[in-house]
């Protein structure tokens, strides 16, 4: 059955909540990587569909007839080869192999875009056709290369410090200081377990 980006928001919506907020949607697709041994994120209840939207790399009323497993699997396979890349740059070391296959994703052609008028006459974005795997792969393999070949923002990749969390964004901030990838989630969990390490202290004294 033919489905929607829109339908895919909705149904998605109970079941998993994606943050976009690493600075480049690149690293919001590395950002999807399961623990061990878990579930794939992006698999199941429209999830894929859901994220693409929230990327912005799909307007919301897009139709994704053909979103499915493999789909998944081939957006899996990109943030494989992102996550070996982008911690490879991270280390000061190389990931040539990863590289090359990303080089390759974007060297297609993005979705085309078109300006249309919107209920209100204003002017919305969307896409002048269903948009095809390679199309959306191509267009966050293009971030990649952007994102890598820019040595400011090469050079503000950030690990966050929080504990377990593995995801990488890019440092804006001023003095390049920040330590998570989100003050009200990582630093929030950092806060929580510091003022429980000072009361336990406290209490064993």
């Amino acid at each position: 059955m033919a489905t929607s980006a829109a339908h895919a928001v909705h149904t998605a919506h109970r079941s998993d909540r994606w943050r976009f907020d690493t600075g480049r949607v690149c690293l919001d697709l590395l950002a999807t990587t399961a623990d061990v041994d878990a579930r794939e994120p992006l698999a199941g209840d429209g999830r894929l569909g859901r994220w693409l939207v929230g990327a912005r790399l799909v307007p919301a009323d897009t139709p994704l007839p053909a979103c499915g497993p493999r789909w998944v699997e081939r957006f899996a396979e990109l943030r494989g080869h992102l996550a070996q890349v982008v911690r490879a740059e991270i280390e000061g070391r190389s990931a040539e192999s990863a590289l090359e296959r990303i080089n390759a994703l974007a060297a297609g052609a993005p979705p085309a875009v078109r300006a249309v008028r919107g209920p209100g006459g204003e002017l919305v974005r969307t896409l002048a056709a269903a948009p095809e795997c390679g199309e959306l792969l191509a267009a966050v393999a293009r971030d990649a290369v952007e994102l890598l070949t820019d040595p400011v923002a090469r050079a503000a990749l950030r690990q966050c410090e929080g504990e377990s969390c593995r995801r990488v964004y890019v440092d804006t901030s001023r003095g390049r200081r920040r330590r998570w990838c989100s003050s009200e989630v990582c630093g929030n969990r950092e806060r929580v377990a510091r003022h429980r390490r000072r009361a336990a202290a406290l209490a064993r004294a």
